[in-house]
Parts: structure tokens; sequence; C-alpha cells
């Protein structure tokens, strides 16, 4: 039942899909080795458990949403990139469930890995406001 050419990022978008089909509350390491078709032990060759697991979907679900965020405001300015920016936002909420309630699970202070996760996407939002002149001086 080994599977060659296993590694993290495999593992985590697997779990990834798994919470967006199911839930990440309903994961266990058991269902997603079988989905992988390895045996759970080896999991623990990429992951440290499943708390491990749902920091690291935490993670994928940050670098994708401020991927998207950042694509969406490419080439725009003003209150059409805000609400670009913030439709992206909404779009990957809603297509990505699982992965998206693995975020609310986010810590910003948690450690350098977690706040460097999102550091671009909220300077791009914050430019972007500043241009808005919505804050007093």
């Amino acid at each position: 039942m080994a599977r060659v050419g296993l590694d993290k990022k495999i593992v985590i978008r697997k779990a990834a899909e798994l919470a967006n089909e199911i839930g990440f509350e309903k994961i266990t390491l058991k269902l997603l080795a079988e989905n992988l078709n390895v045996q759970p032990p080896s999991l623990y060759n990429h992951i440290k458990g499943i708390d491990d697991l749902q920091r690291e979907i935490m993670l994928f679900g940050w670098k994708q949403v401020e991927a998207k965020m950042l694509e969406a405001a490419v080439c725009v300015s003003g209150y059409e990139a805000l609400e670009a920016i913030c439709r992206a936002f909404y779009e990957y909420a809603t297509e990505n469930p699982g992965i998206f309630n693995t975020m609310l699970w986010y810590n910003k202070f948690q450690n350098d890995e977690a706040q460097n996760a999102t550091k671009k996407l909220f300077s791009v939002i914050y430019k972007n406001l500043t241009t808005l002149q919505l804050f007093e001086k």
C-alpha cells in the first residue's frame, strides 16, 4: 500500500480537498491515509499529527486566498480594487468552505510562518485603503 512520490504538499492538498468535501472536523489520519493509499503511520513522515495538519491547511488556505486577492487587485485601483479584493475573498470562502473554516483558526501571532502567511495580502489591502483616503491623519 506504499505510495511512491508522496510528499507534504500532496498530503496537505488531499487533506484540504477532504476538508472541503466533509469538513475538517471529520478528517482523521486514518481517513486521510486511505485517500492517499498509504498506511496511517506513513503520514508522520510529512505531518506531526492532526493539529499540525490543521495548521498546514490553514496556511495553505491563506496562501491560496492571498494569491487570488492579489491577482484580483492587478490593474485596478481605488474602490474598484477594494471591491475586487473583497469579491475574491468571498468567492474563495464560498468555494472552499472546509479550508475557510480551518482558516478561521488563524492566529498571526502564533509564529513567524503564520504571520508571514498574510503579510503581503494585508499590505496590499492597507495600501489600497490609504489611496482612498479613508483614514484621518
